[in-house]
């Protein structure tokens, strides 16, 4: 386990988290029509407050690049979830409002899951499998996913669409994840090997997939609603990969079996009670009445 790669993560997902925050106070403000249409990239490329959040998570997506060229999936793959407790934080500061026993709860729900997790699981090994390996059909499962998601999301009220859409986001990150890795690995091959497969340019479409869809998400309700899915699937969905993929591997004993699946619920349910905070939600006349709209 690389000390180094797991610092970079934490790192990282610190950047991520506060370009979440950025982001969906930009986005909060499109119009509903805009969802999933590219014409809301466009239009978010207008605002420097998007913009903004766009360039601290592409800091934080390198720095997590760097981690994974440290480290195996399966090892940072859990600390990145913690961007929500980063967001948590950054929208705190923003609204001036103490954190209550909820919050802390979940961040110590999460922090334990995690830590679990990973002293159990030891996540070791792996290898890039060749371009063409029938193990990739587990990238194509992950796409069929979101699209069954994005169309059990239609026709629904905002709150389910904003959850199914940041679900999907999830999904999609933690598959670029799986391509961020495996470029890695090409490019020790030399650049020019690289460019000659096809995961580069899969790792650009999909890039571009998830941030339509998690923008498309934030436009939809508030970071307590739209965030939280997104932050328990892409972890998830980037150990499943790292395991089906890449072969990375867990400890398999019954009792080891059991306390990662109970690190890995814990981590989830710490993330569900963080995004319960009404810290994640967003001021503002327009806000407040949309966010009545989409809450049960």
């Amino acid at each position: 386990m690389s000390l180094l790669g797991m610092i970079f993560a934490v790192v990282a997902a610190a950047f991520t988290g506060l370009g979440f925050v950025a982001q969906q106070h930009a986005a909060y403000r499109e119009p509903l029509e805009e969802m999933l249409h590219p014409r809301l990239l466009l239009h978010l490329l207008r605002s420097r407050l998007w913009l903004a959040g766009i360039g601290t998570m592409i800091i934080g997506q390198v720095l997590f690049a760097i981690a994974l060229n440290m480290a195996d999936i399966a090892e940072v793959e859990p600390l990145l979830a913690s961007n929500l407790i980063f967001a948590l934080v950054a929208a705190h500061l923003i609204y001036r409002e103490r954190l209550g026993r909820a919050e802390w709860q979940g961040a110590v729900l999460f922090t334990a899951g995690v830590a679990l997790f990973l002293t159990i699981g030891e996540p070791h090994g792996g290898g890039e499998p060749s371009t063409w390996s029938p193990r990739w059909i587990a990238g194509a499962v992950v796409i069929g996913l979101v699209g069954l998601l994005t169309i059990a999301g239609q026709h629904r009220d905002l709150r389910v669409r904003a959850i199914t859409l940041a679900c999907a986001a999830g999904l999609l990150y933690g598959l670029q994840d799986a391509l961020t890795r495996s470029v890695l690995l090409l490019f020790d091959q030399g650049v020019w090997q690289a460019a000659k497969d096809w995961q580069p340019y899969a790792l650009v479409l999909i890039g571009a997939t998830a941030l339509l869809f998690s923008q498309s998400a934030f436009d939809a309700a508030p970071l307590r609603i739209s965030l939280p899915a997104t932050t328990a699937a892409e972890p998830l969905t980037g150990i499943a990969l790292s395991i089906v993929v890449f072969g990375e591997r867990l400890r398999v004993s019954v009792g080891s079996l059991a306390l990662e699946a109970i690190g890995l619920a814990a981590m989830v349910a710490g993330i569900v009670v963080l995004g319960r905070s009404p810290y994640l939600g967003k001021p503002g006349d327009r806000a407040g009445a949309r966010e009545n709209g989409v809450e049960a």
